[in-house]
């Protein structure tokens, strides 16, 4: 027996000798694909600061929520004000960016994509993504969520963003910003000497199933930052003509990927698949005739119009604009790297390996893919390369590559599943109930519309002025009530049967959710809106 016992105590201690000298096993550690996709243009002339206007691909950029992490942009821009010579030496980050995709606080998620305004007060003090919605969650702080008045009577705006019609696919969704003179400018801000302009930024859109304006920026929300600052005073886009060379981006924070390295010391990806639209050939339209306007257009006929003059129809003339020429070029700073990789050690996507970019007719921007790398699927969607490998490692040359064909997996990546975590039942969004919202308060209502997010939205009509972003814009009663007026005539000659924004020329059009159309009460026709005062699960 004792014999026994030393051998076995003999083979134990080999085989702890041989584990010991055995390589740990590969792991996958979590990580992301994230970055920029860009398209140049060529500039116009800055006399062109009177908005902007462009059709952009909506499609659900993953087959599934993959969780709160997710956070991207379709293709969109970002619109400054132009300072000039007058540009002060602080910082001065305000803007309306805004656009097509998915967001972290996004709480009724699906494949297909919202549409938020995104506008951006100083330094990111507040932003406003559409009638009562802006940053945070909580009515004492507003930040924002007062910072868009509703305008058209026909529209719904969710609180968690406007819904396109599920299963959108690469269709064109229309939209852009222009200046109307609803309000008139004022010499002081919130009893302050410092003076605010009367431009309303109003978001017209382009859709299948809508056209027209929908909700426009306070010039509050710009310039109460003034307040405390009054050096910036007549700096933000109350006051300020448009940029009009914006840049035109695609922005992605957050795609799920894992990375491990093989045996042989290579570095490996496995990311999430990422699709884009496309045709038949391998090529997908994103973006399409981006035009900016001469400053005052539509503006000056409507200001016309509200100081006694004939009526304006409403359509934006699109010989007072010009259509940016593409350059046919494009580029990606789209990266794969774990949360711990220092900033500087991320390793770029060789995107051009799989990506051609190509400019259609000048005005409109695609990527040609590469069919050895993208596989195209009878969907109309083309799904990016799945498996990726380091090339020239530890160089600046290093380039995650697609995998050549037949290159086996780690065994840490192939067993990693990408499932989408449980949702949680997500919070309601819930107005406050007094103050504004009370008084005077809604004149019909509450009436309720279930949208194809799976969410439930509650709505009642307010008189446009007396809705409670106008009540703390900063304006008298005599301000609102004039600002009725005006509304009132818009809602008279600006049906929603015709086209504003000029049409694409090339395309098919996206379509809103049917269920943020709506109708108004007999009797509330003109002069009454839609506010959405709860959204919540079904």
């Amino acid at each position: 027996m004792a014999t026994f016992a030393k051998h076995l105590l003999t083979i134990g201690a080999l085989a702890s000798a041989l584990l010991a000298q055995s390589p740990t096993p590969p792991t996958a550690n979590a990580g992301q694909m994230d970055g920029y996709l860009g398209v140049p243009q060529q500039k116009v002339p800055l006399d062109f600061g009177g908005g902007f206007a462009m059709h952009v691909a909506a499609w659900p950029l993953l087959a599934a929520w993959p969780g709160d992490q997710f956070q991207t942009g379709l293709f969109g821009t970002w619109m400054f004000a132009h300072l000039g010579a007058d540009k002060p030496d602080t910082k001065i980050y305000s803007d309306v960016e805004g656009g097509l995709g998915w967001w972290r606080d996004t709480r009724f998620a699906t494949p297909t994509p919202k549409f938020i305004m995104g506008g951006v007060a100083l330094e990111f003090c507040m932003w406003a993504n559409g009638p009562g919605a802006g940053k945070g969650r909580d009515w004492q702080r507003p930040l924002g969520k007062y910072g868009v008045a509703q305008l058209s009577p026909w529209v719904l705006w969710p609180p968690d963003g406007l819904n396109l019609q599920q299963g959108t696919c690469g269709e064109l969704f229309g939209y852009g910003y222009l200046p109307l003179p609803l309000v008139d400018a004022k010499d002081t801000t919130a009893e302050a000497k410092v003076p605010t302009g009367g431009q309303c930024w109003t978001l017209f859109l382009d859709t299948a199933n809508f056209k027209g304006p929908v909700a426009f920026f306070t010039p509050f929300f710009f310039s109460a930052p003034t307040v405390d600052k009054p050096e910036l005073a007549g700096m933000f886009l109350d006051a300020r003509p448009a940029d009009p060379n914006r840049a035109l981006q695609m922005e992605t924070q957050y795609v799920p990927a894992y990375v491990a390295t093989a045996a042989d010391g290579t570095q490996h990806a496995r990311v999430l698949p990422t699709r884009f639209p496309s045709d038949a050939e391998g090529r997908s339209v994103l973006v399409h005739n981006i035009r900016s306007f001469r400053q005052g257009t539509l503006w000056n006929d409507v200001a016309a119009w509200f100081a006694g003059g004939a009526a304006s129809d409403g359509r934006i003339d699109a010989g007072q604009s010009m259509v940016h020429t593409m350059t046919g070029q494009g580029w990606s700073t789209w990266r794969i790297h774990t949360p711990k990789t220092p900033k500087e050690q991320r390793v770029a996507v060789d995107w051009r390996q799989f990506a051609k970019p190509e400019a259609i007719d000048g005005h409109t921007f695609c990527w040609v893919w590469d069919k050895s790398h993208v596989r195209l699927g009878s969907d109309g969607l083309a799904t990016l390369p799945e498996h990726f490998v380091v090339a020239d490692a530890g160089s600046k040359k290093a380039q995650w590559r697609p995998a050549p064909a037949g290159t086996p997996l780690p065994d840490a990546l192939r067993d990693v599943a990408f499932t989408p975590p449980t949702k949680q039942q997500p919070e309601p969004y819930v107005t406050p109930s007094d103050g504004a919202w009370a008084k005077p308060g809604p004149v019909a209502g509450p009436f309720t519309a279930e949208l194809g997010d799976g969410s439930v939205v509650t709505y009642s009509w307010f008189r446009f002025c007396d809705q409670p972003a106008l009540q703390h814009a900063d304006l008298s009663d005599a301000d609102r009530e004039r600002l009725q007026q005006r509304v009132e005539l818009l809602h008279r000659h600006w049906t929603k049967e015709r086209a504003y924004l000029p049409p694409a020329t090339m395309g098919k059009l996206g379509s809103l959710d049917p269920a943020v159309l709506v109708t108004p009460p007999k009797g509330f026709e003109v002069g009454y809106v839609p506010i959405v005062t709860r959204q919540a699960v079904k």
